[in-house]
């Protein structure tokens, strides 16, 4: 009986772990103090290690559903709308606002952490985006040369701009992105000086950011 009380326990202190990481990390992003995340949950330090193993692990533990379920609806509004370019401008603003409202997802999408799970989620995420990307330019919308290697770093740079301007000007990147969106119509593309990176060249650059720790 006691054997059994003590997995109960240790169940009950998994789940309030878990529970506490969610609200830490979106109050401060996946970077937050692991004892901030211990200490509201109520356990030791070393629980996020026996547990989980590693930050990461604890990171693939609570994000890849909130990830899936707020992209995922996004996703599925901008693919449904009927003007494809609405669909696609619907989509970078509702991702740019997630970014500027959920530190944590922000640091999901920019490829903060390259946990293993979310990675998985990115991947899905991605070719979603390229269906968004491939029907505003069949529609004659988007200009012909946007990749969905070009996207990934549209929300990067937003990442930056969110995080270092959320304290004094927290709706900034609604400005950017809307210059962004009037310089990616097909009508107003010009021939550009430099080739889009590849996929290989995406993943190196985030890799490195991964490894230079929280900007």
């Amino acid at each position: 009986m006691a054997q059994a009380e003590l997995r109960a326990d240790a169940r009950r202190n998994v789940e309030k772990l878990k529970a506490a990481a969610v609200e830490v990390f979106r109050e401060k992003g996946l970077h937050a103090p692991l004892a901030e995340i211990t200490e509201r949950a109520g356990v030791s330090k070393g629980t996020v290690y026996h547990r989980f193993g590693s930050r990461e692990g604890l990171i693939d533990a609570v994000m890849p559903d909130l990830a899936v379920s707020a992209l995922g609806e996004v996703a599925e509004r901008a693919l449904a709308c009927e003007d494809a370019w609405e669909g696609f401008a619907g989509y970078v603003e509702d991702v740019s606002r997630i970014q500027a409202c959920d530190p944590a997802l922000n640091d999901v999408i920019s490829r903060r952490y390259a946990a293993e799970q979310l990675a998985v989620v990115c991947r899905v995420t991605e070719e979603r985006e390229r269906e968004i990307i491939e029907r505003a330019q069949k529609a004659g919308a988007l200009r012909a040369d946007f990749t969905r290697e070009d996207m990934i770093f549209v929300f990067w740079s937003n990442a930056m701009l969110v995080r270092h301007t959320a304290d004094t000007a927290p709706d900034a990147w609604r400005r950017s992105i809307g210059f962004l969106l009037d310089g990616l119509r097909a009508d107003a593309a010009h021939p550009l000086s430099a080739d889009p990176l590849t996929r290989t060249q995406v993943d190196d650059v985030m890799r490195q950011l991964g490894e230079s720790g929280p900007l």
